[in-house]
C-alpha cells in the first residue's frame, strides 16, 4: 500500500511543468493553540466550515463532471441555514476530477451525517448556520480577513466546536489556518482532510486524515454508513486528542489498490500536447478570477 500523496511536492512539480517558476510557498507552522471541550459533545453545539461554492445557476456547469470554473468561486465569507438542504458544489477547486465524486454532497458536507449525530444524541445542537470558507492562496487575507469573519459568525452563534472540511490543496491550507485562529478564539476544532502534508505542514489542533480523492474527505459517495463513519470519528478526535498537532488515521480505504494516487496533478502520466492545453486553461481562469476579484464589493485576495 502507497503512502499518503505528497501534494506539496506534486502540484510544485505541477505548476513548474506549467511553466509557472515561482513555486507557492505553504503556511507553516511548528506549534498549533488547543482548545479542549468545555463541554461533553452531547451539550455542545457544533457548526460546519466548508470550502465548497453554493451553486450559481448563471455561472456554466458546476454538477458532476464539470471542468475547473473560476466564475463560480467565491471571495468572501458565506452563511447558510442549517435546517435547510444547501446546494454547494465543488467545480470550483482543484479536486481529483479522476476519481472523487462531485454528485454526493455528504462526500464534502457532512450536514447530513451531523443531523443524524445530534438526532442520536450524540451532539447536542446544531449550529443555526454554517460557513463558507474563501480559498484564498493570499494566507495573510486568510488570516486578517476570512478567519476573523468565521470566528465572529461563530460566536453570534454560540458555537462549541466546528468540523472543517476542505476540498483542493490550497482549500486544506485556508480550512487549518480558520481552524488555529478559531482554536485560539476558544472554539474547539477537527479538520477532515485528505491532504495531510498541506495540514500537517500547517499546523492545525486536531485532524482526521481520509486517505480519499481530494473533494471525498468526509467519506465514501453513495454510502452514507462510511460518511457516518468518518464523521464519528472526528467527533472522537474532539473528545479524546490530548493536544495540539493530533492526527488521526482513518481506517477506512478508497479502493482496493491505490492506483489512483498515481493520476493526480502528475507530470509524468501528461502528455506534452495536455500540459500546453491546461497551460492555456489555467492562464484564462486566472484571468476570469482576477476580474471576479476586482470587481466592486468584492475583498482582493
Amino acid at each position: 500500500m502507497q503512502g499518503p500523496v505528497r501534494y506539496m511536492q506534486r502540484t510544485r512539480e505541477w505548476y513548474l511543468a506549467l511553466g509557472y517558476d515561482n513555486p507557492y510557498e505553504w503556511a507553516h507552522h511548528d506549534d498549533a493553540p488547543f482548545q479542549p471541550l468545555r463541554k461533553p459533545l452531547a451539550a455542545s453545539r457544533v457548526a460546519i466550515v466548508t470550502t465548497a461554492a453554493p451553486f450559481q445557476p448563471d455561472k456554466g456547469l458546476q454538477g458532476p463532471g464539470a471542468p475547473y470554473n473560476a466564475a463560480a468561486k467565491f471571495y468572501q465569507v458565506y452563511s447558510g441555514d442549517s435546517a435547510g438542504d444547501p446546494d454547494l458544489r465543488i467545480a470550483h477547486v482543484g479536486i481529483d476530477r479522476r476519481h472523487a465524486d462531485m454528485a454526493d454532497i455528504g462526500c464534502w458536507f457532512p450536514l447530513k451525517a451531523l443531523r443524524d449525530a445530534v438526532r442520536a444524541g450524540r451532539v447536542g445542537r446544531l449550529a443555526p448556520r454554517f460557513h463558507g470558507a474563501p480559498t484564498n492562496r493570499s494566507q495573510r487575507h486568510t488570516v486578517e480577513v476570512d478567519a476573523p469573519e468565521i470566528l465572529a459568525r461563530c460566536r453570534q452563534d454560540r458555537v462549541d466546536a466546528a468540523i472543517l472540511v476542505p476540498n483542493c490543496p490550497v482549500c486544506h491550507q485556508t480550512v487549518s489556518l480558520v481552524a488555529r485562529h478559531l482554536e485560539a478564539g476558544g472554539i474547539g476544532t477537527v479538520v477532515i482532510g485528505a491532504a495531510k502534508d498541506i495540514v500537517e505542514h500547517c499546523g492545525v489542533p486536531r485532524f482526521l486524515f481520509n486517505d480519499f480523492p481530494l473533494g471525498n474527505a468526509a467519506g465514501r459517495p453513495g454510502d452514507p454508513r462510511s460518511q457516518a463513519a468518518t464523521l464519528e470519528l472526528a467527533l472522537r478526535l474532539l473528545e479524546s486528542a490530548p493536544a495540539a498537532r493530533t492526527t488521526l488515521h482513518s481506517p477506512l480505504r478508497w479502493a482496493e489498490d491505490d492506483a489512483w494516487k498515481l493520476d493526480y496533478c502528475n507530470v509524468a502520466r501528461t502528455p506534452p500536447e495536455e500540459i500546453a492545453r491546461l497551460r492555456a486553461d489555467n492562464e484564462r481562469a486566472r484571468e476570469i478570477a482576477r476580474a471576479l476579484r476586482e470587481a466592486p464589493g468584492v475583498a482582493e485576495n
